[in-house]
């Protein structure tokens, strides 16, 4: 009697799987969500049926890039913690950009200060 769990490495197997599996679902950044956040509501696109996506691709959430099954389970996600985390976040600052982190390593433009005027 004793010893190890034997369920212990299905466990693991299946939480890794079901990463894996969201996260072909997340194909924007943060940016780019950011972006389509700050567009007008008559510039969004209006999502076409697709049947490889959750729901066929009919049931989204903006702000955390994700398809779901139906309505009943997007909006459940609507009230989670995590939501309201990524709405808050996506409702403050810009995200990093690449010259951001570029100009934080020094790689960037050089500040050289405002230009002197010369006699």
């Amino acid at each position: 009697m004793g010893g190890k769990c034997p369920h212990r490495k299905v466990k693991k197997r299946r939480l890794s799987h079901k990463t894996d599996r969201r996260a072909r679902f997340l194909i924007k950044g943060d940016d780019m969500v950011y972006d389509e956040l700050k567009k007008p509501e008559e510039e969004r696109k209006t999502l076409p049926v697709d049947e490889d996506l959750p729901g066929m691709g009919q049931y989204y959430c903006l702000h955390c890039d994700r398809f779901f099954a139906n309505v009943a389970v997007r909006d459940d996600h609507f009230k989670t913690k995590k939501h309201r985390r990524r709405v808050k976040q996506m409702m403050g600052d810009a995200p990093h950009t690449q010259l951001d982190a570029e100009l934080a390593a020094g790689m960037g433009m050089p500040d050289n200060g405002p230009k002197l005027m010369s006699m």
